[in-house]
């Protein structure tokens, strides 16, 4: 067929056809890319037909890059755009039908997460079905679209791929899977016995040639290939958290690279994977970016095989969109990739911004939060329950976690108290009104002025209109208020404000002329039994050994100090605490930290860490006293036994995450504002749409560069919320910030794989 043909939807009939050709024909078919560019590909199919160990062409593998055409109101993000991706897959891999749009109420493009079909679900264009995913898959669905959301798009069951299925033989079947043999082994299976009544296969990312004839070999061998309704490439193979974070979800990332034992192959496939996982993210946005990174290492290795993957592919190298036109190029996205070794400090360190808070002091992965909370028993008697809670988190959707995640924690804390008690109020006199009762002395003065009848009806309608909406906004804001607490309760336990401040001293220089003083006050804090828990002291110390120039003896003495008096006198929350003991899993802690602050040792006395000295930079600020505001409230706070949350009497304006600026942050904008004399001049620069790639910044210099207006930093290694909001200070207006990484981790989860490398 031409290459200019349609995109092909359904292509078993062309199989049959292609089961009746005469041997050794060289067949053809198309790898779509609809509908824009496809590419050719042939293959001799030998006469042992259909017992071939080589039939590609059962396989007409459409490529859904779906790349979204840039538009006057700006390009979407990069949830949005593969929130489109899975809306398409979804439906059955279709167009839309006519009326559906991509455009939410107010005309952003692809912006808004809660885009329901124009189709009811289970009309012709939006079929019941069933979704069949793993578990890497599972966690792609998850924080994109909710039970609801799938259902109403004909989504009525959505099982794992490894669990025990029932066979409901008259739906259809979507499955989205990783292309693994074992997955394609159960695929094929499930065709074999008949389960569904077509399957339409969707692959995370591509799947290779010899998994592909093998799969086509299992379906032909099973006679099961009517099954097979459509296979797709979807190139999704990123995690999109929140509408500018996405992480790959690559478990011990920073182990894979940095271990001793590592063979060259398996560092090369990790970096392969990684980039495989980058190009899925260019691919949904559709854009050609300009890629940045620091010479040498991994950040090297994976720049020049994403390069090379954009280059070489047919249709994001001549920067074509999903509607088939030429997308705007005059401001092409920045892609920076960076090596979690050039700062450490910034996974570990204590924060004081709402969102890193609930990452660090309470279980959150995947934007669901649990914790536990003591509720006191009724009338004082009896004893205290234990109550587990879980909440999902949506900083998209929710106006109260949108507005703050960022913000110091205090101020959380006093807008949440403020804002709650501002819709109790509305809601109370809603209700009121509802009920017939009076508004006040201008109400009924209005009221006696007018149609009573009329008054009545209007001050009903409003009521129904508003009491929905400002109830699920209480029960969010209440939702918040619960998570507060429970955030306050383990920073004050822990003493948290005393860790962050002095890890923010180091950080910056304040203690860089008075090592002796840095030392003091270290040992002072570790050793102190009623400050913090085991990893607390763990963390100080590695910033202490990070951010200074100490001699190795002194970071030795706070060391066997935060040890001796850990194992003599106990920490502050353990399960002996106030009886000088460790229980077991603070002595595996212990033991994990001591490992990690010896790893950390032995890069810093062979030189093999960057100069961390001054990986945070103050910048331009009115005030610089966060810390003791931060003390000073928390202090007050904790002496409130009733109405914790209700108010925060004094508001925290300077905080770390507002008045400094992490490495990663002063990288990204110098790379941004294209500053002389910074990295601007030193990182490589790689165009996929230059042959051969590499472009010289020197020569760049005597040129007009356009403005950089979108910008995707990205951390191999481990990112962490701190790093994520620290970069938000080079956002603006006109410039959008993404952030990514290999895996998302808390400072707990980084120590560990610190442990692991010791």
């Amino acid at each position: 067929p031409s290459t200019n043909s349609a995109p092909i939807s359904t292509p078993r009939r062309s199989l049959a056809a292609a089961a009746a050709q005469p041997p050794l024909r060289r067949l053809s078919w198309n790898l779509s890319l609809p509908p824009t560019a496809r590419r050719r590909e042939e293959v001799t199919v030998p006469d042992s037909f259909p017992k071939a160990s080589i039939f590609p062409a059962l396989l007409r593998v459409q490529e859904q890059i779906n790349m979204s055409s840039s538009a006057a109101s700006g390009s979407p993000s990069l949830k949005a755009a593969q929130l489109t991706v899975v809306n398409r897959m979804l439906a059955l891999n279709a167009d839309p039908p006519p009326g559906e749009s991509a455009s939410n109420s107010t005309g952003d493009i692809l912006d808004s997460y809660t885009i329901l079909p124009a189709a009811p679900a289970g009309s012709a264009h939006n079929q019941w079905k069933i979704l069949i995913y793993d578990k890497p898959c599972r966690s792609i669905i998850s924080p994109l679209l909710s039970v609801s959301q799938l259902r109403s798009r004909g989504v009525t069951l959505h099982l794992l791929l490894s669990s025990e299925r029932e066979s409901i033989p008259d739906v259809p079947a979507v499955y989205f899977v990783e292309p693994t043999r074992t997955n394609l082994a159960i695929i094929a299976q499930d065709c074999a016995r008949g389960l569904y009544a077509s399957a339409h296969v969707n692959f995370v990312t591509r799947l290779p040639r010899d998994l592909m004839e093998e799969f086509a070999r299992l379906v032909v061998q099973s006679g099961s290939l009517d099954k097979i309704a459509s296979v797709h490439d979807q190139y999704l193979d990123y995690v999109c958290l929140e509408r500018n974070l996405f992480t790959l979800n690559k478990p011990e990332s920073y182990v894979s690279y940095n271990n001793s034992a590592a063979t060259e192959s398996s560092i090369e496939a990790a970096m392969t994977e990684i980039a495989f996982g980058l190009f899925s993210v260019v691919a949904t946005l559709g854009q050609v970016p300009v890629i940045r990174c620091p010479k040498g290492g991994a950040p090297e290795m994976v720049a020049r095989k994403l390069n090379k993957l954009i280059a070489d592919h047919p249709t994001l190298s001549r920067g074509k969109g999903l509607s088939g036109t030429t997308l705007q190029s005059h401001h092409r996205p920045l892609l920076v990739v960076l090596d979690r070794n050039s700062d450490l400090i910034t996974p570990i360190q204590h924060t004081s911004t709402y969102q890193a808070l609930i990452d660090d002091v309470l279980q959150h992965s995947a934007n669901r939060v649990e914790f536990t909370i003591t509720t006191e028993p009724e009338g004082g008697r009896g004893r205290a329950k234990s109550v587990n809670r879980r909440y999902d988190l949506d900083a998209d959707e929710d106006p109260f976690y949108s507005r703050h995640k960022f913000n110091p924690f205090p101020e959380a804390i006093e807008s949440n108290g403020a804002e709650l008690q501002n819709v109790t109020v509305r809601t109370q006199e809603i209700k009121s009104k509802a009920s017939g009762g009076g508004g006040g002395e201008d109400e009924a003065s209005d009221a006696a002025d007018a149609d009573p009848v009329v008054s009545g009806a209007a001050d009903l309608a409003t009521a129904v209109d508003s009491l929905p909406a400002l109830l699920e906004r209480k029960r969010q804001l209440e939702v918040h208020t619960s998570i507060l607490q429970a955030v306050m309760n383990e920073v004050a336990k822990r003493d948290v404000p005393q860790f962050y401040e002095l890890e923010s001293s180091l950080a910056t220089g304040s203690y860089k002329s008075d090592l002796v003083k840095a030392k003091r006050d270290v040992l002072d804090l570790v050793t102190d039994p009623g400050k913090g828990d085991v990893e607390d002291k763990v963390r100080i110390v590695i910033v202490y050994c990070l951010a200074t120039t100490a001699k190795s003896a002194d970071v030795d003495e706070v060391v066997n100090g935060m040890r001796e008096s850990l194992e003599t006198r106990g920490s502050a929350t353990g399960t002996h605490a106030g009886r000088g003991l460790l229980d077991r899993e603070d002595r595996e802690k212990l033991d994990r930290g001591l490992k990690a602050i010896e790893y950390l040792k032995k890069l810093r006395s062979m030189n093999m860490l960057t100069s961390m000295s001054d990986m945070v930079q103050e910048a331009d600020s009115g005030s610089g006293a966060g810390g003791d505001m931060l003390s000073g409230f928390m202090a007050r706070a904790t002496n409130q036994a009733t109405g914790l949350l209700s108010a925060a009497t004094q508001k925290v304006t300077s905080m770390l995450g507002k008045i400094h600026k992490h490495h990663t942050t002063r990288v990204v904008e110098n790379l941004a504002d294209m500053k002389p004399g910074t990295e601007d001049e030193e990182y490589l620069y790689l165009d996929p749409k230059v042959r051969g790639g590499d472009v010289s910044v020197a020569a760049l210099r005597n040129m007009t560069r356009a403005p950089v207006r979108e910008v995707i930093a990205f951390t191999i290694g481990g990112g962490c919320y701190a790093e994520y909001q620290n970069l938000q200070m080079v956002a603006n207006e006109r410039r959008s910030v993404s952030y990514g990484s290999t895996e998302l981790v808390d400072p707990c989860v980084f120590l560990g794989q610190l442990a692991k490398l010791a």
